[in-house]
């Protein structure tokens, strides 16, 4: 007896160093593209060969859609159960590495057309809409473009095999084989575009649909992939989906956002905002960049809520300062291209915090070729364990940023060698904040499920 139970403690020890060793190896290998010589320079990345375009890309979308009504699921937990047992039993017997075999499988919810088709409909119809605005004054449509993560996603994940790219993830038809589940309700679309009482009730609608689900019931939710990426989307009933794995701007340290309990780094995921601006391309970096004569640059709301106060500070320190334009943003298209121009000639974009830790400019200004100052104590930044954002961007504590003279003198007192290779890893690293149809290998849609397969073999194996 004693003999068993030493084997079975030296297998979950041999079973708990080789998880430890592929997670390193999957790090590693998602690293390599950009540190080896053979990896693509930014010349040889063919980001035209993809839409990066949320709306153009909607457009084709949708014209080619075809709403589905199939149901694929299973009739009860324990007829799912059996499958899942079969399965699973199949993959340990034909699989020598299961498991922590690759691709993840994905199964993505037929849910019914008035959580999904029928909102992007809503979107496309209404788009031109430009008086539709939120109580500060920002464009409703264009909020909903930069947090559009759940259409991304979900376009590559339903698009036919024959037509995708990535090979980190693939979906299944049957429930049985799947290693997480997707829920394709999109939160934020319904929110900012639907009457209030109206978007409550079609909350209650997909909360109920959700957790009838027989797979939700069987894991309470915690093999569910949840995109609520805005901080105000699925708001009113999303502590019932707390267990699920949610995509989201950032943790929202301030409480401000989500209640504690209901996000945590353990489980969730940050996303990368969609950028506002276009991407500075391989041509454009190499004309821009010997012209960049703005030292710091900043065009945005300068007064904000909670951690986003430190804005108006550093208005008041900076305003007037040689070498630096601090603006007050525009909506609508002159406000982008204004923001746009603006970061093509400047060496640094200043990132501070918005009502949350995070905010989409820097994930603007990294497409742009300009080098982020971060001033936010408490920001998660996406990827991060793959990603090392020290190569792209400085990092600034709150309390230094706002002393008099302080952060223009550090800023001054970066070599011009540290400046232009920190511009080169830009040009490398931009690829990784670009949403887009096909998805691309070492995109962001990539990335996150690099991520989420870590979380899964390593969380969920171990510590269940």
């Amino acid at each position: 007896m004693a003999g068993k139970n030493n084997q079975r403690s030296n297998s979950r020890i041999f079973l708990f160093f080789f998880l430890l060793a592929f997670s390193l190896l999957l790090f590693l290998f998602s690293l390599s593209p950009l540190r080896t010589p053979s990896s693509p320079s930014p010349t040889h990345f063919h980001v035209p060969i993809a839409e990066t375009s949320f709306v153009a890309s909607l457009d084709h979308f949708l014209a080619h859609a075809q709403t589905s009504l199939k149901d694929h699921t299973a009739r009860d937990v324990t007829k799912l159960d059996d499958a899942v047992f079969r399965s699973e039993t199949d993959r340990l017997y034909s699989d020598p590495y299961y498991p922590v075999s690759l691709p993840l499988r994905v199964y993505v919810y037929d849910m019914p057309p008035k959580f999904t088709h029928d909102l992007l409909w809503l979107f496309k119809n209404t788009y031109r809409d430009t008086s539709n605005l939120t109580s500060n004054g920002s464009p409703v449509h264009r909020l909903i473009e930069q947090h559009s993560i759940d259409y991304w996603l979900w376009a590559d994940l339903i698009a036919p095999q024959s037509e995708r790219l990535l090979t980190s993830v693939v979906r299944v038809h049957r429930q049985e084989e799947a290693d997480l589940f997707y829920i394709p309700f999109f939160t934020t679309i319904s929110f900012f575009l639907m009457e209030k009482q109206q978007c409550k009730a079609l909350y209650r609608e997909a909360l109920k649909w959700i957790t009838d689900q027989p797979a939700w019931k069987r894991s309470g939710g915690r093999d569910h992939i949840l995109p609520v990426h805005h901080p105000w989307s699925f708001k009113s009933v999303r502590r019932y989906v707390k267990n699920a794995i949610w995509l989201l701007p950032d943790m929202d340290s301030t409480g401000n956002w989500y209640k504690p309990g209901q996000v945590y780094l353990e489980k969730d995921l940050i996303l990368p905002y969609v950028p506002n601006v276009d991407l500075c391309d391989a041509k454009c970096l190499s004309e821009t960049n010997p012209k960049r004569s703005t030292l710091l640059f900043f065009r945005g709301r300068l007064k904000r809520n909670a951690g986003g106060k430190i804005r108006s500070k550093l208005g008041a320190e900076l305003s007037g300062a040689d070498g630096v334009v601090i603006e007050e943003g525009t909506a609508g298209e002159g406000g982008k291209e204004a923001a746009q121009r603006g970061m093509r000639k400047s060496l640094f974009c200043l990132s501070p915090a918005g009502d949350t830790p995070s905010s989409a400019r820097l994930f603007d200004a990294i497409v742009s070729g300009c080098i982020p100052v971060i001033i936010s104590d408490e920001l998660e930044l996406p990827f991060e364990g793959i990603l090392d954002y020290r190569k792209i961007a400085v990092f600034i504590s709150s309390n230094d940023a706002v002393k008099p003279g302080w952060l223009l003198k550090y800023l001054k007192g970066i070599r011009p060698a540290h400046i232009k290779e920190m511009q080169q890893n830009l040009a490398k690293y931009s690829r990784h904040f670009l949403y887009s149809s096909p998805a691309l290998p070492l995109g962001p849609e990539d990335l996150v499920w690099k991520m989420v397969c870590n979380y899964l073999f390593c969380y969920l194996s171990l510590c269940s």
